[in-house]
């Protein structure tokens, strides 16, 4: 059974420090929408620089919206072949760190 979790796997051109700044500038978004309690308790996510990845679970509304504000950001960011994205289809002890920031 597919989870909502997703690797989004940056190529070695783009400055991993500014996706980072991009994922907390989601998170701030997500924030306005959901609340900081709520969006604190409910948005999972990790970023693992030296694998040049960022792993977002979006098996809770605020997820989605992360998963979903995230991936625009990214995309206008640093535009569509400086990433790629995939779903995570089952667990392994790397996805399960995967944790509230």
């Amino acid at each position: 059974m597919p989870q909502d979790i997703y690797r989004y796997i940056f190529s070695p051109g783009v400055h991993f420090p500014e996706v980072a700044a991009t994922l907390d500038l989601a998170f701030i978004a997500i924030e306005s929408l959901h609340g900081e309690s709520r969006a604190r308790l409910d948005a999972r996510f990790t970023s693992e620089p030296s694998r040049r990845t960022v792993i977002l679970d979006a098996t809770t509304p605020v997820g989605q919206a992360l998963n979903q504000v995230f991936v625009g950001f990214v995309r206008r960011e640093f535009g569509e072949d400086a990433f790629t994205v995939r779903r995570v289809e089952a667990a392994s002890p790397h996805d399960e760190r995967v944790a509230a920031t």
